[in-house]
Formats: C-alpha cells, structure tokens, sequence
C-alpha cells in the first residue's frame, strides 16, 4: 500500500477533500466514472439516487454534489429513513402546528422545511412503509406540503438525494417499492463499488481518517509500518469504508508514537486469515519453479515466522492470532526449526 507512510499530522483543512478526490480520480478507474458523473450533475437541481453496500460512502458522496451544487451554500439535512416511526412520518418530514396532536406544544418545522435552499439527504429510502412512500411521492410531485394541523401549502426549494442499500428494482417486483417513486428518485442514478473492489483507494481514505482521529486525539501518527500496511492492503472490508474509518480510529487510538504498527490494529483483522502468500520458495522468489509448488509445511512454517514477526516472538499473543494453543506453536516452532529469537 502506498503513501501511508507520509502522512502530514497536521494538515492544512482547507482543500483536504479536494485532495481526496484528486487521489480517489487518479488511482481508481471505477472511481473516476462515478466522480465524473457526480461532478456533472451537481450544479444541477436533479433528484440523485446513490447506491452501494452499506459503508460504501454513499453519505460522503451526498456532501460532495451538495457542496459543488447550486445550493451549496444551503443546509445539508440527512435522515436515516428506516430510523423515523410511520406514526411520526408527517410530523418529522411535513411538521406540525401547535396543538395539532397530543403532545404538540409548539410550531415545529419539518425536515423538508430546514432543508429548504439546500439539500435533503433520504438515506436507506428503501425502509420507507408504503404510506410513508406515497407521502414522499406527492412531496416530489408537487414540491409543496402541508404541515400537520395546518391548512395552508406551502412551496420549498429543496434538492433530494436519496441512497440505499437495497436492490431497489426487486423491491418493486415484490411490491415492497413504490414504481413511480422509483422513478422520481431515479432521476441519476451512481453506484458506488464496495471497498475490496477500490483498494487502490485505500491510501487516500487513511490519510483522511489518520488526519481526522489525529486532530480528534491531540495524536501526531505520520506513518504506518510495512506490516500494518501488508495487513490493510489484504483485509476485505466487509463493512467497506466505514469499518476503515473505525479501524484507522483505533490504530490512532492504540499507537504509541508517530508511527502506527501491525499491533495498534484491531485484532479480528487477523482471525482466521492468511495474511501472507505463502513462504518463499528455494530461489527466494515466492514463485513456483516449474511444476515447484511451495508444500503445506512451507506454507504453514512461512506464516507461523510473519505471525511470530508480527507479535515481536510473543508466543502467548502470536498462538492467539493464529487460533492455537501456545504448546502447540511451540511444537511446531521445534518442528519446523524456527529461530526462538527475532
């Protein structure tokens, strides 16, 4: 993984997210498409559906076609959609006038009143009930609502953006979509690739989150080592880039000084997994020769040696990592003839 190891602790904040995206646009082809297309539609008004696993930045991309939109100097509201009640949907999204239900003691603007002049972020839309969605659906239509307990409509000037996680088209076959709100939010559609498909990626987000955690904690990490770097780059990132943000946070959080090692990450990186090809062959290359194909024990015996390397020849924590008890690895250590020092 490259450039983790220049990692400037204190940056200057100002154009950090410019320089993200310069790096996201040069490393990751598949990136490139979806910036390019992000970066045409903002300045317009256009409704935006944003797709992707979840943790794929989908979010962080909302913020990057608000910020360069018409109304970028507007308010950005974001609402996880499946986190409001149906029995609350009106009064969060629309508002209500005093007295209109128990309860309502005050005017209270809704969600699509504060985000008037700017941007409405619909996260997981998917998770919408039906009448939620049909109320959605005439909003979009009209673009005008009505408080709850009001009688008078009232127009806004709002850009929605909305992002999921579902497989929105088989939602509709199933009936559990709206077709025509389908349709109305998928205006422009971008879909963002899970992480394990944009590794190349990776060193632009760690600069980022380094920064961001080194600012929260008063630390001052400015590189990472070269095995903590073979760790993240072969890691998959089932969570994508929001488990990397927790993982670099921790890192941050554990390192000890200016440079984070394999040891400040967290430990179900290293469950069950094979972090390493497998131990070099005769001619020091790690290739096969020929038919020359590296055994079980040499494979066995290379990731004991990087495990062992990892932990500094701390047998308790390295028979840990590798899922064994420690009077086996010393079996084995005697076994395959392993140095007992570094």
């Amino acid at each position: 993984m490259a450039h983790t190891d220049n990692i400037n602790p204190n940056p200057d904040p100002i154009g950090l997210e410019g320089r993200l995206l310069d790096d996201l646009m040069a490393q990751s082809p598949s990136m490139k498409k979806v910036l390019r297309v992000a970066m045409k539609i903002a300045p317009t008004s256009s409704t935006v559906l944003i797709g992707g696993e979840s943790g794929t930045g989908k979010e962080f991309f909302a913020r990057i076609i608000h910020r360069h939109s018409l109304c970028g100097g507007g308010r950005f509201i974001a609402v996880n959609c499946g986190a409001v009640p149906e029995a609350l949907f009106e009064s969060e999204f629309f508002g209500h006038k005093k007295g209109s239900f128990t309860g309502a003691d005050r005017d209270k603007a809704g969600l699509i009143e504060e985000a008037h002049g700017g941007t409405l972020f619909l996260d997981e839309v998917g998770e919408l009930s039906p009448p939620a969605q049909v109320k959605l659906l005439r909003f979009l239509q009209e673009r005008m609502f009505r408080s709850v307990g009001d009688t008078a409509l009232r127009a806004v000037d709002v850009r929605v953006i909305a992002a999921t996680n579902k497989d929105l088209q088989k939602m509709m076959e199933r009936g559990a979509f709206r077709e025509d709100l389908f349709f109305r939010l998928n205006v422009f559609h971008i879909s963002l690739p899970p992480l394990r498909e944009r590794k190349e990626t990776i060193p632009a987000l760690v600069g980022l989150f380094a920064h961001r955690y080194n600012q929260a904690f008063g630390k001052s990490v400015s590189r990472f080592s070269k095995a903590a770097e073979s760790v993240l780059e072969a890691y998959e990132y089932p969570g994508n880039i929001r488990e990397l943000e927790n993982i670099i946070e921790h890192a941050v959080v554990m390192a000890e000084g200016d440079e984070i090692t394999e040891r400040d990450l967290p430990e179900f990186m290293f469950r069950n997994r094979l972090l390493l090809p497998g131990p070099a062959l005769p001619d020091g290359t790690g290739r096969p020769e020929g038919d020359r194909v590296a055994t079980l024990a040499e494979v066995e015996c290379g990731h004991i040696k990087f495990v062992l390397g990892l932990t500094g020849h701390n047998y308790t924590e390295a028979a840990k990592k590798l899922g064994i008890s420690r009077s086996t690895l010393w079996r084995k250590i005697k076994e395959y003839g392993i140095n007992e020092e570094p």
